[in-house]
């Protein structure tokens, strides 16, 4: 099953067709311990139709973090991009380390959603899109849900010196999410893909995918440590990292079109502003 925010409501895909969740607020239903017996209880009721300009973010109270050099090719691109500033053996480092790299990405309303315009920097110069499985969790700590997120990055800015990473990654339009939360109570296949596709004036310019068997961390160990002496009363997501990651020629420019793909979610599509 899938749950959509839209500007219907809240609505429940189950088996192809779409059922209305009434008399629920988004925030307490992702907090709700009865989440998943709700939404089978919803997928009984007759069904409605949807229209896809009517899907908003997933998201209202709930805060987005990421983790970072989760996968080898993070890895390798995060060291390249900073070895001038000598920041480079920190990423390797992270990647080898008990303790994963978290940070806070942005508040519910920041977020973007299907269709809507994600941002390059105005003082970058090197901007890319970073295609990532993000986990849905509520306020005990237990994954409930994923979907996809865009967590837009400005690659020089990062480079120029690792402290710089909260204005390289935290600024308005830079992260994206859904366009549906799949319901799940265990983990995913490692077998699924990740895929991301950009076009420029309707050509591809850039394709890439990876599993998620070269996510190197558990999606369990990164929530036990984020959960680790801080609360989330509403629920929060948590991105887990890329493994995808355009040459060092690329950069996104004004007009590019992303879509992000991850199968049994969906269809993550954004156009740059």
């Amino acid at each position: 099953m899938k749950l959509y925010r839209t500007t219907q409501g809240i609505l429940v895909e189950a088996e192809g067709s779409f059922h209305t969740l009434p008399n629920r607020g988004w925030s307490e239903l992702l907090a709700d311990p009865d989440l998943f017996s709700i939404a089978r209880q919803a997928a009984e009721t007759a069904p409605v139709q949807m229209g896809a300009a009517s899907i908003i973010a997933p998201i209202v109270e709930q805060e987005v973090w990421a983790a970072g050099v989760t996968y080898f090719r993070s890895r390798d691109a995060r060291i390249a991009e900073s070895k001038e500033a000598g920041g480079s053996s920190f990423y390797d480092r992270v990647y080898a380390a008990e303790r994963p790299e978290l940070f806070y990405k942005g508040a519910g309303w920041r977020v973007i959603g299907p269709g809507g315009a994600v941002r390059i920097r105005s003082d970058a110069s090197w901007s890319v899109p970073e295609p990532e499985l993000a986990l849905v969790i509520n306020p005990s700590g237990k994954i409930v849900g994923y979907t996809i997120g865009n967590d837009m990055s400005s690659r020089d800015i990062e480079g120029e010196n690792p402290l710089y990473l909260p204005q390289a990654k935290v600024y308005d339009g830079s992260c994206a999410l859904g366009p549906a939360i799949l319901l799940a109570d265990e983990p995913l296949s490692k077998s699924i893909s990740i895929e991301i596709e950009i076009q420029r004036k309707s050509a591809v310019i850039f394709q890439g995918n990876t599993t998620l068997a070269e996510l190197k961390r558990e999606p369990t160990q990164l929530v036990e440590y984020l959960f680790r002496d801080q609360g989330f009363p509403h629920g929060v997501f948590l991105m887990t990292g890329t493994g995808i990651v355009p040459g060092d020629d690329f950069t996104l420019l004004s007009g590019d079109v992303i879509r992000i793909s991850i199968a049994g979610i969906g269809i993550l599509e954004n156009h740059v502003a």
